[in-house]
């Protein structure tokens, strides 16, 4: 029998069960939901955390005219007086906000009026309805052909949905807060609050025709306005324990997967990569994340777990608080990189206005989105911050690699010439001023071979950045793999370079000689034969924290 495919990139929970997708059930949110519901209820996750197709399982449970057997076997299907009374029972407006991301408020409100103008076309079976009269009609007209207001549309939408059905209206909002990240970011901040605020006020402050409405997005912005008058909206946070199963996969549903597709030996490598967030009292693992893996390892069991969470979108926020460290800042981010916690206030009402006033809310900025997780919460309120998992923690490092590099490039010009000069001491020398002038994050993980990694990359980096040299990684020579080839054709110099990583600082210089044997047992000096340089040196050079060792022959 055929398997179920990865979800990958489905957002859509129609299409996921018809097309026969693997679907890791949350359908008893909805239970939870209408056990607890408010009249808007905010869900505020990290991106890439199931938002969306929770979203839209909801609007394909409520939704009248819905596929009712979208539901069989799943385990809201068990409710049976449940979906008696709410399936397929309501009219539902459903937006998404992600793609509102303009450059200036005029492209943004466009934007956003073109998603407002989708929901009308969905709608546009209103037009044909034997209750609306003309001027109802020609006001659906105008949000379709985007000449209607746009702050009142919500609200609009909702009426005539009701004054059609006479039921009252269920609204779904996605990602409500990516117009104010992108606004905040591009200069129009204060147009997009005013905007949102007078769009969501009169969709579901004024909306005497709304059931209840569910909003999701990564912040909670109570001080925006947005959400004034809202008779205090039910806040779900990634700290709540109610609703803490239902974004994210939890332990119990990824062993399941892995065996599914009969990958039950990738487990641990699987939760060191991709387990660690603290949802309520629930661990969890980033679905996009596992699915991706998943997908990966069925192409090719020899695949290697890659950063697909960080990679599928900007990482901004990682670079923004990099960039203001300070050396309090840095050398916390350096017990974060050893495994260690770190014990910060959480503030979840921030303002995106606010977010630089103070370092310390960047901490928040970071918890809130999914960078770093806690593993408790102290008596005076603080929480022990971490970074979850091995992905993230590998999406540090680049980031702080590249803050180094572009703190430090005017300053590689003697690096270089020590190379050119084959003087071992001044490349230490000069490594050891690149060192002590970067950031307090020079172990790069908790391992021996993370470790090495990071000041293999680091170094790296470092000589690519004199672009009339030819700089190889890890590349086949002699009888194993080079760590750095280095074709100098200007000087007809080769240089091989093999890094370690010693444990303590007393252990340097053994480190150092152990990489140059590793370089002339394993004959690296091979590679150099097609470029015809005869001149080679070899380099073994030893880390620890901010310490080197360099050895030459």
């Amino acid at each position: 029998m055929m398997k179920k495919r990865p979800p990958v990139g489905i957002e859509s929970f129609s299409e996921l069960i018809k097309e026969n997708f693997y679907y890791v059930d949350k359908t008893g949110l909805i239970r939870e939901l209408l056990e607890n519901w408010g009249k808007v209820n905010l869900f505020t996750r990290p991106r890439r955390f199931g938002k969306s197709l929770n979203m839209s399982m909801l609007r394909a449970f409520f939704e009248i005219g819905t596929d009712t057997s979208l539901f069989d076997g799943l385990e809201i299907s068990r409710e049976t007086a449940l979906c008696e009374k709410y399936l397929g029972k309501y009219p539902v407006i459903s937006l998404s906000l992600k793609d509102v991301a303009g450059n200036d408020y005029e492209e943004a409100r466009r934007q956003m009026q073109n998603v407002i103008r989708r929901e009308a076309d969905r709608l546009a079976f209103l037009q044909n309805s034997e209750i609306l009269d003309d001027i109802e009609k020609a006001r659906l007209h105008e949000l379709r052909t985007q000449t209607g207001d746009l702050e009142s549309s919500l609200l609009l939408l909702s009426d005539l949905l009701y004054r059609h059905y006479g039921k009252k209206v269920i609204i779904l909002i996605d990602e409500y807060d990516v117009p104010l990240q992108k606004a905040e970011a591009k200069g129009y901040y204060d147009q997009m609050v005013s905007l949102i605020s007078r769009f969501f006020s009169y969709g579901m402050k004024t909306n005497s025709n709304m059931l209840f409405a569910v909003v999701t997005g990564c912040f909670r912005i109570v001080k925006e306005s947005i959400f004034t008058g809202f008779n205090n909206p039910k806040v779900h946070s990634i700290t709540d324990e109610q609703y803490d199963e239902w974004f994210g996969f939890t332990d119990t549903e990824v062993r399941q997967m892995l065996d599914y597709y009969d990958l039950s030996e990738y487990y641990n490598l699987t939760r060191e990569w991709y387990d660690g967030y603290l949802f309520g009292a629930i661990h969890v693992y980033c679905p996009w994340d596992v699915i991706n893996w998943c997908e990966q390892l069925r192409r090719s069991r020899d695949a290697r777990p890659q950063n697909f969470w960080a990679n599928s979108s900007s990482n901004d926020m990682v670079l923004r608080f990099v960039e203001r460290a300070d050396e309090t800042t840095k050398a916390e981010m350096e017990e974060l990189s050893e495994g260690k916690s770190i014990d910060k206030y959480i503030r979840t009402d921030l303002t995106y206005a606010e977010l630089d006033r103070s370092i310390d809310h960047l901490w928040s900025v970071l918890f809130t989105t999914g960078y770093l997780t806690h593993c408790g919460r102290n008596e005076d309120g603080t929480y022990r911050l971490v970074i979850p998992n091995h992905e993230i923690r590998t999406l540090f490092d680049q980031q702080i690699r590249e803050w180094f590099f572009s703190q430090i490039e005017d300053g590689l010009q003697p690096l270089f010439h020590a190379f050119d000069q084959n003087c071992p001491g001044e490349i230490e020398r000069c490594l050891h001023t690149c060192l002590a002038e970067s950031i307090s994050f020079m172990d790069g993980g908790n391992t021996e071979e993370m470790r090495e990694s990071f000041y293999h990359g680091l170094l790296l980096g470092m000589l690519r950045g004199r672009r009339s040299w030819l700089v190889k990684s890890n590349r086949e020579a002699g009888e194993g793999r080079a760590d750095i080839l280095l074709v100098d054709r200007a000087h007809q110099l080769g240089h091989i370079i093999e890094v370690k990583y010693a444990s303590d600082y007393r252990s340097l210089e053994i480190k150092a000689q152990e990489s140059l044997r590793q370089i002339e047992d394993t004959r690296y000096d091979e590679y150099f034969l097609d470029y015809d340089i005869q001149n080679i040196c070899h380099y073994g050079i030893a880390f620890h924290r901010k310490k080197c060792r360099v050895a030459a022959r």
